[in-house]
């Protein structure tokens, strides 16, 4: 009788042992599905695309979620390949991803389209989403798209350029015909040189191939030069200010990026904080919140950048009251 009563007790016990082992491996199942997976594209590397990305793990971070930890990050970097957006976006949706984020206009289309109307995809320093048939109203979006736009302040930008060169009376656009939202800039600061009574003068570019050529043309023919928010031109950067640098020309950009690769000057927005304000909003609708009624962010407020090494090489004497507002607001690159 004993004898049965311990091989009763013994089997109830690695019954108990097996049932609790079950257990906690569904628990850790479970707690597994739970992880959501965000898919970040990027159409390609640069300063000021890096700069969003960082910012958007960092507002994420900011909402509780932590790559390996809270989510899981899955990052595709394009190279600069169209094809490869179309191919990266849907891995993305294949793969059951929680949330999509893209980095710059041709990321957003390309993840936009391959979601088709399912899973959320969040801009991150888009410009003009409205435009681009990304969403249907800033206020209400209306689908499943949502998150930041870096709507430049181009009439702070064009006042910087009078600021420093007042004599400036052509002013050179350059923008990529395959870039809705630098074609979108480059033609609304057309219409604030028009009406401060100078003189707009167009210059596209199909891809980063093409800069040097169209860049030595335009310096020709121009007082100054305006780089609008393209990711094609602030790739080419160093080519345009190469040219433009050769011609005493100055250029004025939108980044701050761009001016660290030798652009004279710009009223630039923090690119991390465009991204930074894209992560936190990715967070929320990770938490729930609908992107149709999520209004677009924009984030508008920038510094003025100057690069000294630059103004010298130009020979340019940059305004006493411009040093003094970069040196006690803005960044003065040296």
């Amino acid at each position: 009788m004993m004898k049965r009563m311990l091989a009763f007790i013994g089997a109830l016990l690695i019954f108990l042992i097996g049932a609790f082992i079950k257990t906690n491996q569904n628990q850790t199942l479970s707690t597994t599905k739970k992880i959501p997976t965000v898919g970040i594209l990027q159409p390609l590397t640069h300063p000021a695309l890096d700069e969003i990305h960082q910012g958007f793990v960092a507002g994420l971070k900011s909402e509780g979620f932590i790559d390996g930890q809270t989510v899981k990050l899955d990052f595709q970097n394009a190279q600069g390949d169209q094809s490869n957006l179309k191919t990266m976006s849907t891995k993305f949706v294949d793969e059951k991803v929680d949330l999509m984020a893209a980095i710059a206009t041709p990321a957003a289309q390309a993840c936009a389209n391959a979601a088709k109307g399912q899973t959320p995809v969040l801009l991150a320093g888009i410009t003009d989403p409205v435009g681009a048939k990304l969403i249907k109203t800033d206020q209400h979006p209306g689908g499943n798209v949502t998150g930041t736009s870096g709507d430049a302040p181009l009439d702070k930008q064009l006042q910087l350029l009078q600021e420093v060169v007042p004599q400036a009376k052509k002013i050179g656009i350059i923008y990529s015909s395959s870039d809705h939202g630098g074609e979108y800039n480059a033609k609304n600061f057309a219409k604030l040189v028009t009406q401060a009574g100078l003189t707009p003068k167009f210059y596209t570019i199909s891809n980063t191939n093409d800069m040097q050529q169209v860049a030595q043309q335009m310096v020709r023919d121009v007082d100054a030069v305006y780089a609008p928010q393209d990711n094609n031109v602030a790739t080419a950067m160093k080519t345009l200010v190469s040219a433009a640098n050769g011609a005493k020309k100055p250029v004025f950009a939108s980044a701050d990026t761009m001016v660290k690769d030798g652009a004279l000057a710009a009223y630039a927005i923090t690119q991390f904080d465009l991204g930074k304000v894209a992560g936190q909003m990715a967070g929320q609708v990770l938490k729930g919140r609908k992107t149709a009624n999520y209004p677009l962010a924009y984030v508008t407020k920038g510094h003025n950048v100057l690069n000294e090494k630059t103004a010298r090489t130009l020979g340019i004497n940059l305004p006493k009251s411009v040093v003094h507002q970069v040196q006690t607001k803005g960044e003065m690159i040296k």
